[in-house]
Parts: structure tokens; C-alpha cells; sequence
């Protein structure tokens, strides 16, 4: 009867165990963090391992920070707040974060300063505390709008040159950050290159984002079949450049998971990449594309 009972219990175990596999297997729980930025570097590093933590304690895989996180986004103040990467102390409180809480942390985007010049880049970290990703931002936000906002991050920042991917269990994600999101072809390569999501870091403004934010988030997630994360700052209306926030989760039907506010919050959403199977299937467009008339080619080819 003993053995009857324990054979049941290993059994019930075993069974879990699968189930739980299963279950994790076709997603994970992600966190898009909202976080007000100040002038104090350290303490906007500090208040980010916070949320990774608390993140954590909601039983998230993965964490994500907004773009320029730990220092204002102000095109003067880049080169002072840059440092190197992975060396820099926002590089390594990450690293530190990501292996204390076991999870995966894409660190929204910082100043990197490199053979004297200044990127805006996103570090990705895994639950080891490695650096398993680094993405600089390819197209630089200039832009002037009469009566609406002039801006021009080549004042102080050098572009990247390369796309770049990491891998979180068997799916695929790609980066950018902000203005990456309107240049359509860079998405339509990560979707060649089989991603499963993608995630820019971004700091849409007062002009730009009501008009567009949600627009080209919904338009990325609808034409690469694919999840589309994007994590904002806090709106401060004080601040010399003032967010739009609204940082939110599309998943591949074009349709808003979940949306904060403007104001400083987080958002913790469950990803079930079942869905993103059954509409590549059901809407079959990487199978229908006409090749032989057009197509969109990596001229670097640098993943």
C-alpha cells in the first residue's frame, strides 16, 4: 500500500514537472518598467534594481527598462553621463541584478562612451550576470517639427552599425531603441532572421507620441507576426525633454496586452507564443512573400 502511495507522489511529481515545462515552454512572463529619471545617475540605477526585484518577486523571466534610464535624455548631457560598457557602474549593477534575481534583463539603453565616441546603446544581461547582447542605436532621432519639437541626437551621439539578437530559452529577440521602430526594413530583417519579439527602449515625446506611438508598435507587431515590447520613462512635464510614456506589450495580432500611463508604473504580462504560431499559420505572409520581385537584404549581414 506504502509503494502504491509513493509510486502515485512520484508519479503527481512527475507530472507537474511536465506540465510546468510545457506551460514554460510556450512563454514566459515579461516586465515592461515605467521608471521616473533624475539627474542622480546612482539613484536611477538603484531605483531600476528595485523593480528588477520586485519583477522577480511577480515571477518574471525577464525584465525591461526604458531607453536612457539612468540619466536625462538631453543631448548635452550625454558624454557626461557616458561611461564604458560592460566596465561602467551602471554595467555592473545590472550584471549583478540579473544574477542575484535569476533573470534576464534588457537594460533599456545608456550613454556608452567608446574610442571617444558616445553611443546610446541597451546591454542585455542573462541570469548568470553575462553580457549576452549590446545593441547601438542604429538611426539617431533628428528631427525638427515647426511648432512641435526640434531634436538632433547626432548633436552628441554616433550611430551603430549592426542588428543584434539574444536568445531567451528557444525564442528569439530582436533590439532596437526608439527611433529604430520607424524603419520598417530592420524589423522585416529580424523577422528573416526568425525572431520570435522585439524590443526597443524608447522615449516617444509630446509631439511625436500621440500621433505615432501606438500606431508603429501595433504596425511592427503586425507585419513581423511577432510580439513587440517597448519600455518608456515616466512623463516629467518639468524635465528638458519630456516623455510620453505609455510603455505597453502588442502581441502578434496587432492587439495591446497591456498599456501604462503616463505616470511611473510596471507592467508584468504572461507571453503565450502559441498565439504568434497559430496566426503565422492562419495568415501564412513570410510564405507569400514575392521574392522574386522584392525582398529586403542585410548589406552587413552582422547579427
Amino acid at each position: 500500500m506504502l509503494g502504491g502511495i509513493k509510486l502515485l507522489q512520484q508519479s503527481t511529481a512527475i507530472f507537474n514537472k511536465v506540465r510546468m515545462a510545457s506551460s514554460n515552454s510556450c512563454g514566459f512572463k515579461a516586465a515592461v518598467l515605467q521608471l521616473t529619471v533624475s539627474g542622480d545617475k546612482s539613484a536611477n540605477v538603484a531605483n531600476a534594481l528595485k523593480r528588477i526585484q520586485l519583477a522577480k518577486q511577480n515571477g518574471c523571466t525577464l525584465a525591461i527598462l526604458p531607453e536612457c534610464f539612468n540619466a536625462p535624455y538631453n543631448t548635452a548631457l550625454f558624454r557626461q553621463y557616458s561611461e564604458v560598457i560592460p566596465g561602467g557602474e551602471t554595467c555592473k549593477a545590472l550584471s549583478q541584478a540579473a544574477k542575484s534575481n535569476q533573470m534576464y534583463i534588457v537594460g533599456g539603453s545608456i550613454p556608452e562612451i567608446c574610442d571617444d565616441n558616445v553611443y546610446n546603446t541597451c546591454t542585455v544581461w542573462d541570469p548568470n550576470g553575462n553580457l549576452i547582447a549590446k545593441h547601438r542605436k542604429m538611426h539617431l532621432f533628428d528631427i525638427n517639427i515647426p511648432g512641435g519639437i526640434c531634436f538632433k541626437e547626432s548633436d552628441a551621439l554616433s550611430p551603430g552599425n549592426s542588428l543584434n539578437t539574444f536568445k531567451l530559452g528557444k525564442f528569439k529577440i530582436g533590439l532596437g531603441i526608439c527611433y529604430d521602430i520607424r524603419f520598417s526594413e530592420m524589423a522585416a530583417l529580424y523577422r528573416k532572421e526568425g525572431c520570435d519579439m522585439l524590443i526597443y527602449p524608447s522615449a516617444f515625446n509630446m509631439t511625436t507620441g500621440p500621433l505615432h506611438w501606438s500606431l508603429l508598435i501595433r504596425a511592427r507587431a503586425v507585419d513581423c507576426q511577432a510580439f513587440v515590447a517597448v519600455a518608456s520613462p515616466a512623463r516629467i512635464t518639468n524635465s528638458n525633454y519630456v516623455a510620453w510614456g505609455h510603455s505597453m506589450i502588442v502581441d502578434p495580432w496587432g492587439k495591446i496586452l497591456d498599456e501604462a500611463t503616463e505616470k511611473d508604473m510596471d507592467l508584468y504580462i504572461d507571453l503565450d507564443f502559441n498565439a504568434r504560431e497559430n496566426m503565422r499559420q492562419q495568415i501564412p505572409t513570410e510564405n507569400q512573400r514575392r521574392t522574386d520581385v522584392y525582398d529586403t537584404i542585410n548589406v552587413k549581414n552582422k547579427f
